[in-house]
């Protein structure tokens, strides 16, 4: 099977839907540069139990800048990630928290994540440093 061919004998109706992440032009690829960007992953983590307002992800999640932040939350609510809930009270009050598709993404990227932590000592080690 070639490098950027689908699934022999699956339906083309299937092969269309899934996408081809090898393409250039495949729009799942953008999805992926959103998700697993650093702030993305990290977005996805913390949202992964509990609804966070903007200040407490911030907090949350360190060094991350407050544009970077919105665009993250922006980027992963418009991919049907992230529901984003502004509730009529004075001062604003915005609520974010993961939606039953950014539960699953969730699960995946913390897999990874989980993974590099366990890792961490061999992957140093590799490179020639230690904790």
């Amino acid at each position: 099977m070639k490098k950027n061919s689908k699934v022999q004998g699956e339906p083309l109706s299937v092969q269309l839907r899934r996408g081809d992440l090898m393409v250039a032009q495949c729009p799942s690829r953008e999805i992926l540069k959103h998700m697993t960007s650093r702030w993305g992953v990290l977005v996805l983590i913390a949202l992964q139990n509990e609804t966070h307002r903007f200040g407490e992800l911030r907090r949350f999640i360190g060094g991350v800048s407050e544009r970077m932040l919105a665009q993250t939350l922006q980027w992963l609510e418009s991919d049907g990630l992230v529901d984003r809930v502004a509730l009529n009270v004075v001062p604003p009050h915005v609520e974010y928290s993961l939606t039953p598709l950014g539960q699953e993404a969730a699960e995946k990227v913390s897999a990874l994540a989980d993974w590099i932590e366990s890792r961490l000592p061999s992957i140093l080690a590799s490179k020639g440093e230690e904790l």
